[in-house]
């Protein structure tokens, strides 16, 4: 059994589900430590019936840690992330900042689970919108292997944080009764609208009109398939939704896959639930996903346009599987492969 466990970003919103999560699935753990900003130090929160008392993230505050479960800002990871290695820790990171790096395994532990043991103290946790995306194509993969993949999302204003949310509530009722509402997140409103730009241009030079967000979905794919041969077009839209991303995907294989084959290769993979009768309006969407742990797909169908194509729908809830639930996961992995 680990001796003690950290949660770091624990008064965050991806930070809360981990400790609910480590709480529910009893996570072996002699003791768990709950670290956060300056801020929010002090702050008792409960776990397992007992008051924990949040500490300030620093590097002293990883002394005697076994295993972090980090979701903190970029920047912030940059900095405490290594410092907590410095200290024997293994991190689990749901930063962006360590998952291109070449030496730090990305994780998702129905697709990729051996890639824990690569780690040198960091172990990356993909991003959400990519993470349902590889979990429904791994299969196919495997299978047909994939040669072109067309993904849009639409993806929820959960995933810019509690911030994200808050515009979402705060235009939409601004909207409704006539008045202006300043913005906390958004470059545009949300509220009745939609938004085809997540991210930032800073991949310019080598992806001239993409953003940051679909370069992820691109880059972290090849990583964790193990294929950049994969030809991979995605569009990231921002839509008025509070939680679960969906996404619509296209693929093409080399060998033909049949909509029945798919469904069954769906069916017999862990964390993945197929949702697909159309005569009775039978699909998943974010009001029927919201709060599972698992990522669904419907609307399968072979692609018209293309002989060995496919086209499916794929919603996931974007702050557990996308974030907390995989972290917890790949945790759970760690304590089977190396503390057990």
């Amino acid at each position: 059994m680990l001796k003690v466990t950290a949660v770091m970003g624990a008064t965050g919103a991806v930070g809360t589900i981990i400790r609910e999560l480590l709480e529910e699935r009893h996570f072996p753990t002699q003791e768990i430590k709950f670290l956060a900003s300056k801020r929010s130090a002090g702050t008792v929160l409960k776990y397992a019936g007992k008051d924990v008392v949040v500490e300030e993230a620093t590097p002293e505050a990883f002394e005697g840690v076994d295993l972090v479960i980090s979701s903190t800002p970029d920047e912030i990871a940059a900095e405490i992330v290594p410092e907590a290695v410095k200290h024997g820790c293994i991190v689990v990171d749901e930063s962006a900042y360590f998952r291109m790096k070449e030496d730090v395994p990305l994780v998702i532990p129905e697709v990729n689970p051996d890639d824990v043991m690569k780690h040198k103290g960091i172990i990356a946790s993909p991003n959400c919108s990519t993470t349902q995306m590889v979990q429904a194509l791994q299969p196919l993969h495997a299978a047909g292997k994939l040669t072109h993949v067309n993904v849009c999302t639409y993806q929820a204003t959960s995933g810019a944080g509690v911030g994200g949310n808050r515009d979402l509530m705060g235009a939409s009722k601004a909207f409704l009764e006539g008045k202006e509402y300043q913005n906390e997140v958004f470059p545009h409103p949300i509220a009745f609208n939609v938004i085809p730009q997540i991210g930032s241009q800073k991949y310019r030079d080598t992806y001239p009109g993409y953003t940051s967000e679909e370069v992820k979905m691109i880059v972290e794919t090849w990583k964790m398939l193990g294929d950049n041969t994969i030809k991979i077009n995605p569009t990231c839209v921002r839509v008025p939704v509070a939680n679960c991303h969906s996404e619509v995907i296209s693929v093409e294989t080399e060998k033909k896959i049949t909509v029945a084959e798919a469904i069954e290769l769906w069916k017999n993979t862990p964390g993945l639930v197929v949702m697909d009768d159309l005569d009775n309006g039978i699909y998943p969407m974010p009001c029927n996903c919201s709060g599972s742990n698992d990522t669904f797909i419907g609307r399968i169908r072979e692609d018209v346009s293309r002989p060995n194509g496919l086209v499916f729908w794929c919603v996931s809830d974007n702050l557990r599987k996308g974030a907390a639930t995989n972290a917890v996961q790949i945790a759970e992995l760690l304590y089977q492969k190396i503390f057990s």
